[in-house]
């Protein structure tokens, strides 16, 4: 049965990526292993959740959403198809109502944690009734050309048995209120062919659709491979140690605080800080980094990752269903509800485009022999054929498809994009604004000098400023508290710390006020030259103040990313254009900018850099990255905003996009992911509705028939989603 959880508010979509991904047909009831007659506790505004069993397409999770939407107390239903997960919100218990009407629509469901009932069926036996057919046709082929009667008889016969199972199907769907369903056409078109005598066609559309619908059940496995690799990293068991005791436990039962041990070749269950000294891990699957990456003691490993050379012990920090791994999957899943405007457009569109085609078809069987005396039997042909042709398959799959295998060819390049509808915003964008600090450079600025100004020596200025900065994520003052560090200087208590946004920082030192401000946020007019001096050479400048007293300036110093100039090199033979938007000083940003051939503009606020944005973002889109708070709003203004996988969880929150890996390459693989993701929904919206004019055509003119319709809409339907599956095998590097 499926566990009911009081629905939360909106989770964070990235927020917590930023700690462990930088260096995000039974009819039995088997749920949780309860019987559906258990009795829950009857919770206002809950969420249910299973796992569906038996969904072979995009269409599939579609007419499980139609079935549980016809439950009064339903509020809001979808299912996830990438993640075969169906979520329902009621408020009461509808669990029994839920489960008997996705039995009746012809699936199974189970709960999240419940192991499939049955194991999977041998591939003969999945493909019997395919088997069974094909013989069945070509026995009737053979007594056709023998004897005329005798064929016809096998042709009906062969009819009837494939015409079984797609009927029992079409009337499941017809109950549970999805009544233009593929199955619903495919029934009305055989038993129509068999009324006019076409026997052979009859049978013959029965065993292309038994065919499509193992083409499209294979194509829909491969499309969710990289979720189910995804899932598959985190092992079921894990080895716990208490003291001297080593104990084999189910994944799900480690806590936070629990220590555990993974071999070399092992994968870690949960995120964790490592115990060991030091050791490599293969973080490849999650963040597509090929290298090893060394990990010293204190240091945070994301679940999922190999120890690649030695036995490790890690403190395991997440919760049950919260690891790097989870999330990465909640994200996948929040992003098949963010679907792309053409997607949705597409949507509605086959939603009226089917029962439409439905009365064309009648009117081209009905019209030319009522008006005109034509032959009814040649246009009841015409018009049933012309019903197949209208099946909406391959149209309503070839954008999800498309889509779906972008976002998983991203994941595993380490780019999380939230859905649909940002990867088609990637796609049109033209220019990339930059924050500097952690975007461009390392993010990890030294202290280049030191000067006091006041009656304090250097250390005791230092100390104060370390003081005030304690508990920053800023980089700035993570760099300043390390060389307080390194000089080994006691620091003194600081309380009522408040950041001002895109100013500095301020506290309270033994009851008096310091603040820590950006040059030019405090008149140092005495010392401006030493300040222009310090700047020049390329460092970030902030004053250190007492009471309105300047008591020292400490200069700080960023390098560059390894991989900043090859980005910005690669963007540009992308046609996309550059700059630096940043709240440093004007000479320290012409620094950074001079180096990689970009415009930039100095010295703003987080006000300042919307504005920017906004006015770029008027004459092409835009994307704007960063890492910080500050560069949130302008994140937001923008046409898409890219956070960096180490920024700040407001930043990563309100990205519509995140770089998990921290590689700034990244960026223009995403970029021409979206480009290619964009060109394949266009080539598959072509197939689809070109193979589907030129049917019409011929069909009318009587140069195709039946079998050849049912042909051009599975070939159809195949042909989208092979394409849509060349993206997954794209090399982005």
């Amino acid at each position: 049965m499926s566990t009911p959880e009081t629905k939360p508010a909106k989770a964070p979509q990235f927020s917590s990526l930023k700690f462990t991904l930088a260096p995000a047909k039974t009819d039995d009831c088997c749920c949780d292993g309860e019987c559906a007659s258990t009795v829950a506790e009857n919770l206002p505004d809950a969420r249910y959740s299973w796992l569906v069993d038996g969904m072979d397409c995009a269409a599939c999770a579609r007419k499980v959403e139609t079935a549980v939407s016809q439950i009064p107390g339903v509020k809001q239903v979808k299912v996830l198809f990438a993640t075969e997960k169906l979520l329902v919100d009621a408020d009461n218990d509808i669990r029994d109502q839920v489960e008997r009407a996705v039995t009746a629509a012809g699936y199974t469901l189970r709960g999240e944690n419940a192991p499939k009932t049955e194991q999977a069926p041998s591939r003969l036996r999945e493909n019997l009734p395919l088997i069974l057919l094909t013989l069945l046709m070509v026995i009737s082929w053979g007594l056709e050309h023998f004897n005329h009667p005798l064929g016809n008889a096998a042709f009906i016969a062969t009819t009837l048995v494939g015409l079984y199972p797609v009927a029992r199907q079409a009337l499941r769907l017809i109950k549970s209120g999805s009544w233009f369903a593929i199955e619903t056409l495919m029934s009305v078109a055989a038993i129509g062919a068999l009324f006019i005598g076409a026997t052979a066609e009859a049978a013959m559309v029965l065993l292309l659709f038994l065919i499509g619908e193992r083409l499209e059940g294979w194509a829909a496995t491969r499309a969710r491979q990289g979720v189910s690799a995804l899932m598959a990293l985190k092992p079921d068991t894990a080895v716990r140690v208490r003291g001297d005791q080593r104990e084999t436990v189910a994944q799900q039962d480690l806590r936070p605080g629990d220590v555990i041990e993974v071999a070399a070749g092992g994968r870690l269950p949960a995120d964790g800080t490592l115990l060991s000294p030091f050791a490599s891990f293969d973080e490849s699957a999650l963040t597509g980094e090929s290298i090893p990456v060394e990990h010293s003691a204190g240091e945070r490993v994301s679940a999922g990752a190999t120890s690649v050379d030695r036995l490790v012990q890690i403190t395991v920090t997440s919760q049950p269903g919260d690891s790097a791994i989870d999330r990465i999957l909640r994200l996948i899943e929040e992003a098949e509800e963010r679907r792309a405007p053409i997607e949705r457009f597409i949507d509605r569109f086959s939603r009226i485009y089917t029962p439409a085609i439905m009365v064309v078809a009648l009117l081209v069987a009905l019209l030319p022999p009522l008006a005109f005396s034509a032959p009814w039997l040649e246009w009841i042909y015409k018009g049933l054929t012309l019903l197949l042709i209208g099946c909406p398959c391959a149209l309503v799959i070839s954008t999800p498809a498309a889509i779906t295998s972008g976002l998983a060819t991203a994941a595993r390049y380490g780019a999380l994009i939230k859905g649909g509808a940002a990867l088609e915003q990637l796609g049109r964008v033209q220019q990339v604004a930059f924050d500097k600090t952690g975007t461009l450079t390392v993010g990890k600025p030294q202290v280049t000098s030191v000067v006091a100004t006041a009656e304090l020596d250097e250390n005791s200025m230092l100390a104060l400023a370390a003081a005030v900065e304690q508990g920053s994520t800023h980089p700035l003052a993570q760099a300043i508290v390390r060389e307080a560090q390194q000089r080994q200087l006691p620091l003194p208590t600081a309380d009522n710390q408040r950041t001002l946004a895109g100013s500095g920082i301020e506290a309270n030192v033994n009851g008096q006020r310091i603040l820590i401000c950006a040059a030019g946020k405090f008149p140092a007019d005495a010392h401006q030259m030493q300040i222009e001096e310090l700047e020049k050479a390329g460092n970030t400048v902030v004053l250190v103040t007492r009471e309105e007293t300047l008591l020292g300036i400490l200069a700080l110093r960023d390098t560059l990313r390894d991989d900043a100039r090859e980005a910005i090199d690669t963007l540009h033979t992308l046609g996309i254009q550059g700059i630096i938007l940043t709240g440093d000083n004007p000479r320290a940003a012409a620094a950074i900018a001079g180096e990689l051939g970009l415009d930039f503009r100095a010295g703003l606020l987080p006000a300042d850099k919307v504005t920017e944005v906004t006015a770029l973002n008027a004459k092409a889109p835009l994307a704007m990255v960063g890492d910080g708070i500050n560069d949130a709003p302008a994140m937001k203004a923008s046409t898409i905003g890219i956070a960096m996988g180490s920024g700040s969880d407001v930043a990563l929150e309100t990205a519509d996009a995140a770089l998990t890996h921290n590689r700034l390459t990244g960026l223009a693989q995403m970029l021409r992911l979206a480009r290619a993701t964009h060109a394949n929904v266009r080539q598959n919206i072509a197939i689809a509705l070109g193979l589907k004019g030129i049917f019409l055509v011929t069909t009318l003119l009587g140069i195709t028939g039946l079998w050849l319709a049912v042909l051009a809409d599975t070939g159809a339907t195949v042909l989208v989603t092979l394409n849509a599956l060349r993206l997954l095998r794209m090399k982005l590097r």
